[in-house]
């Protein structure tokens, strides 16, 4: 679960582990904090997203930093086609995620980790019916650029 929040928010695989580690230590240090307020999937996401958000927030600060990921180039076997074709159509849809902003990729990651409506409107401090109006304005977004790509 927090691999994909790091993945929705990181599209360079070094620092997506670097936010990765982050995240982790964020969720170590908060769990002393938990209350038993709400579920704790709810809290430990929470404090996901919010060290998402600032690990963005300062890397965005840093101009003309890029990473390049090493590329192994191979000539697909038959068997191995239809794993890349996925391969590919998942990629297109996390760069569509990350295209999104902040408070709708941080909405529709929960959603697809299986929150609540009530357990994301908690996290991300809008109501519940905000909550699904978002989602679905998220979800026409996705389609879109999906289909133009």
């Amino acid at each position: 679960m927090l691999s994909r929040v790091a993945a929705s928010y990181e599209a360079n695989l070094a620092l997506r582990e670097e936010l990765l580690q982050e995240i982790c230590l964020a969720v170590w240090q908060a769990l002393s904090r938990f209350k038993g307020d709400s579920n704790i999937k709810t809290y430990i996401m929470r404090v996901a997203h919010n060290r998402a958000v600032s690990h963005v927030s300062v890397h965005a600060r840093r101009p003309g930093e890029e990473y390049y990921e090493d590329a192994h180039h191979q000539d697909p076997t038959p068997q191995q086609d239809q794993h890349v074709i996925n391969e590919q159509k998942s990629a297109l849809l996390l760069a569509a995620v990350r295209s999104l902003p902040v408070q709708q990729r941080q909405i529709f990651t929960m959603a697809m980790e299986g929150l609540s409506y009530q357990d994301i409107a908690e996290v991300s401090g809008v109501t519940v019916n905000n909550v699904g109006v978002i989602l679905n304005r998220t979800k026409q977004a996705l389609t879109q650029k999906v289909v133009q790509s």
